[in-house]
């Protein structure tokens, strides 16, 4: 087979990314196409691909600018030539699923996320979106979503990485998915040699990822300016500086960090804070693998990964007051997080884990498919 593996844009390694290298390794010989590329922030194993961009990567400043030029993206994705290809693989959070391809041509979608700036969170980024990004943004969102939902049809199979997704394909998208979550680095966050301790009281807890409105940091710098307990903010994003300026001395702003220092924060944490509703969520994950509990916003995917009084513990409203009951709950009772047994129920989301269901998943999605092909094509005669 040929196989092509489109990706929305490549401008660092996050979830979506780390997803494109199991496909990478899935399928070694695939060729990757993609709306914008800055090769000094991927992976090895996806440079070792031949990879396409579409004419966005031609246009001032893609690399940074990349979002700004959303509304000419579909029309980029179906300038690009997938004639030859037997299958095709988007992997969708931004467009990228809106290709065009052969009749003989399978597509699968794997869907991190149906676009929630067009669809759930909508309203959510209008609030936070500046003077003059916000009225162009309103716009150009109508057809594009559209788009969205047309482009949708062009897909044979939708595979979802989390039932909170697949729910959401169902109602924007009226499709079914099959469901496999993504996968987390195990290895890269359990300790060398399996030892765990428990955290010093005096440990502080970990807020990490992009520092933007829907994930809500705003609630845990607002809990632990009220409760004084020490918290270490890791990442970059737009609120950082307005973050920084409601903050307390007990908070630290720690910017981006390597993933080695990531990981080593992580595991002399207290625990992780998870206070937005997301798609999935990796980075509660990689903090139970290090064998720390989250404490979490009941929501998203974080209901589909967290073992309530196991792993980790929800707080039922986005306010400080409800993340600090939940911190004082885990704190009543920390033997009751058990890191081992922490890190044990994330080993069940390794790397290795997601790339034998994926496979397996494909396999059965393309036998199906050909079967049906052939008594279609049977019927016809």
């Amino acid at each position: 087979m040929r196989v092509a593996l489109i990706h929305y844009w490549l401008v660092g390694m996050r979830g979506g990314e780390k997803v494109l290298e199991s496909l990478c390794r899935i399928f070694p010989r695939a060729d990757i196409f993609t709306h914008v590329l800055d090769r000094n922030a991927i992976s090895e194993s996806i440079l070792r691909h031949r990879i396409r961009t579409s004419f966005i990567n031609r246009l001032p400043k893609a690399v940074t600018w990349y979002q700004k030029y959303l509304p000419l993206m579909p029309l980029a994705l179906e300038q690009l030539d997938l004639r030859g290809y037997d299958l095709v693989i988007s992997s969708e959070s931004g467009p990228a699923k809106g290709v065009l391809t052969g009749k003989g041509c399978v597509h699968i979608c794997y869907c991190h996320s149906p676009m929630r700036y067009l669809w759930d969170f909508y309203h959510d980024y209008l609030e936070s979106a500046g003077p003059l990004s916000g009225p162009a943004f309103r716009l150009f969102a109508h057809r594009l979503r559209l788009w969205d939902y047309a482009s949708s049809a062009r897909v044979d199979y939708f595979i979802a990485n989390s039932r909170n997704v697949a729910e959401r394909i169902r109602k924007h998208y009226r499709r079914g998915a099959g469901i496999i979550h993504p996968p987390v680095e195990y290895a890269r966050f359990r300790p060398e040699g399996g030892a765990f301790s428990m955290a010093e009281q005096s440990a502080p807890y970990v807020l990490l990822g992009q520092l933007v409105h829907y994930k809500r940091p705003d609630i845990a710098v607002r809990a632990f300016n009220d409760s004084g307990r020490g918290l270490l903010v890791i990442g970059e994003g737009e609120q950082r500086r307005k973050l920084e300026k409601l903050a307390r001395g007990n908070i630290v702003f720690m910017g981006r960090q390597s993933d080695a220092a990531v990981a080593r924060l992580l595991a002399e944490s207290r625990g992780l804070i998870f206070p937005g509703e997301e798609d999935f969520g990796i980075v509660p994950l990689e903090a139970m693998a290090a064998g720390r509990p989250v404490l979490a916003y009941a929501g998203g995917g974080a209901l589909e990964t967290i073992r309530n009084g196991v792993t980790g513990l929800f707080f039922e409203e986005q306010t400080p007051q409800s993340l600090n009951a939940a911190i004082d709950r885990l704190e009543a009772e920390p033997r009751a997080f058990s890191p081992e047994r922490i890190s044990n129920w994330a080993a069940g989301f390794d790397v290795s884990v997601f790339e034998r269901k994926l496979a397996d998943y494909i396999g059965k999605l393309l036998e199906s498919h050909g079967r049906r092909y052939a008594a279609h094509n049977a019927d016809c005669k």
